[in-house]
């Protein structure tokens, strides 16, 4: 019996066409209700797991659903997104981005349809514009992909301090922070389960990385002491209902790093001095140490050596 020339290509473009099961599933853990959080691996980014380290997950309202932060890779994009659709039928409407780290925005471009809204520090745009050309290079060579311009998707709107989302039933308190672990940080709160998503503010486990400010970051700290939340979401490591007590390694670690560095400096001795003796209690206390711990110092002490000028 002869097959229909049409009925021929119809079953050959099947074949070939990306079936939903050839998405990868991703690993979700409900922390609180409605709010579902995909926990990385503590591991330098690279082609085996292509970037896919960070904290990602998501919150649903009545209303509508916010995306908070969208992995490492176009592909994890798509992955959390088919997730969020697999366990409910309420619209995504918002994807916030908690700051310009890869591992937290390359699969914003999954998202990118009608009635999806895109937030982030009013620092955000600005700082992927700056960085995409290195990012692009960098994913290119590390992490076995390619990436566009499309790809870095700003903010639609931007958070200069703070802006209430309305999610149907659930009020998302977002609050742009001065530079801290960036330039860009943002913080997520749940009035209603009283969750707070840290993302990069937080770190568990993971050797804090500083890419903004050593002392901004401490000043932060200080300020996200003081509210009153029940769980807290970190950028990496594992959820925590210890609040305010699951700040204090990263805040004994970076004032470390404060009360080493200014003593360095005060005695004369040098950048190099610091890298190679600041710090190295610390060393048993973290995943990464060896991997992040020198570029911390260099950040934290060029800082410090101007605060006196």
């Amino acid at each position: 019996m002869k097959v229909p020339v049409i009925a021929l290509i119809l079953s050959l473009i099947a074949l070939n066409a990306p079936a939903q099961t050839d998405i990868p599933k991703l690993s979700l853990q409900q922390v609180a209700p409605g709010i579902y959080v995909h926990q990385g691996v503590h591991e330098l980014p690279d082609s085996h797991n292509r970037g896919e380290i960070a904290n990602i997950g998501f919150i649903v309202g009545q209303r509508c659903v916010a995306v908070i932060d969208t992995g490492g890779s176009p592909e994890q994009g798509h992955a959390l997104r088919s997730a969020i659709e697999s366990i409910t039928t309420i619209p995504i409407c918002y994807v916030i981005n908690t700051h310009v780290h890869p591992d937290h925005i390359y699969g914003n471009i999954a998202f990118k349809q009608p009635g999806v809204s895109f937030i982030g520090h009013h620092k955000l745009a600005e700082a992927m514009a700056m960085r995409a050309p290195f990012y692009q290079e960098k994913a290119e060579r590390d992490l076995g992909f390619s990436l566009k311009i499309e790809n870095f998707v700003p903010p639609d709107h931007p958070v200069r301090d703070t802006l209430v989302l309305e999610l149907g039933a659930r009020t998302l308190l977002l609050r742009a922070h001065k530079t801290s672990h960036t330039d860009n940080d943002l913080s997520i709160y749940d009035a209603q389960t009283k969750t707070l998503w840290l993302a990069d503010l937080l770190f568990m486990g993971h050797l804090p990385v500083v890419d903004g400010s050593l002392n901004g970051w401490l000043a932060t700290i200080e300020q996200l002491k003081t509210i009153d939340a029940k769980l807290a979401i970190p950028g990496h490591g594992p959820v925590s209902a210890d609040w305010p007590g699951a700040l204090e390694p990263e805040e004994r670690y970076l004032k470390t790093l404060q009360s080493e560095i200014r003593a360095f400096i005060k005695d004369g001795k040098t950048m190099e001095d610091a890298m190679e003796n600041v710090g190295l209690s610390a060393r048993d206390d973290w995943q990464l140490f060896d991997e992040f711990h020198k570029r911390n110092i260099s950040t934290a002490f060029a800082e410090l050596e101007w605060e006196d000028d």
